[in-house]
């Protein structure tokens, strides 16, 4: 792992705007985008295509160190590749996330990916998107963001986020989605979901991506004393907190 390469990690959990913050950043920085939530949701449909059972600890840290997983990036999008094959959609979907989100509570998988997570800190820099950026995989990154906000207001942009696809779905099942796997991922005994103890805690309940963007170039100025260089501007493309991210390795 490069050291010198410098690192901003953000961190929370699902649905507080993590994905469209990093978008924004990297665009904005012109540093690569690591979304580890993404290797997770690869692994678990690669575990599932296989009839891997998802609590088979061995069988699913084999499968990640052998994982055929690949990026085809330009500059309109990132596409997540399994075997060559596209799954960039089937990735984001709830079943697939909530299979993530057991294979992640896996000390055995976590430490296969661990690697390939830190093989993105390349220069001149890289926004790691995840839910232990900052405290385990790049705990020496020198700005660490954890983002949070209310499970109400995440299942709210989760639901109008599905409907805008067309999707029928209920509040209630994706407020309850929201509530078991924040059980999960805070209560796990590897890596559980918290802040690092040196990271900025923003809760983006109430806070426009605009209001979220401006506090994390602030506090990325300070941090890495380059005002003049990564000055705050409003992002051209990204305009709501969605939760849906991208990698650029």
């Amino acid at each position: 792992m490069n050291k010198i390469v410098p690192v901003v990690a953000v961190d929370g959990p699902s649905g507080v705007g993590k994905g469209t913050l990093c978008q924004a950043l990297a665009n904005h920085l012109k540093w690569h985008l690591l979304d580890s939530g993404a290797i997770y949701r690869v692994l678990a449909l690669s575990a599932l295509e296989k009839n891997i059972a998802l609590d088979d600890e061995n069988q699913l840290a084999n499968l990640a160190l052998n994982l055929p997983l690949t990026f085809d990036s330009n500059d309109i999008e990132v596409k997540v590749m399994l075997s060559g094959v596209d799954v960039t959609k089937h990735i984001r979907n709830e079943a697939t996330g909530g299979a993530a989100s057991k294979v992640a509570a896996l000390n055995k998988v976590r430490v296969a990916l661990l690697q390939r997570q830190r093989d993105f800190r390349q220069a001149p820099g890289l926004i790691a998107d995840g839910r232990d950026m900052g405290s385990v995989v790049f705990s020496d990154a020198p700005v660490k963001i954890f983002l949070d906000a209310s499970a109400q207001s995440r299942a709210e942009r989760r639901m109008k986020q599905l409907q805008h696809k067309q999707k029928h779905v209920k509040f209630a099942g994706i407020l309850q989605e929201i509530t078991e796997r924040d059980e999960r991922d805070r209560n796990r005994a590897i890596a559980p979901l918290k802040p690092a103890v040196d990271a900025l805690i923003i809760d983006t309940t109430s806070l426009s991506i605009q209001d979220v963007f401006e506090q994390s170039i602030t506090y990325i100025n300070k941090k890495l004393c380059c005002k003049s260089v990564y000055s705050v501007s409003k992002p051209s493309s990204i305009t709501r907190m969605s939760g849906v991210s991208s990698i650029t390795p």
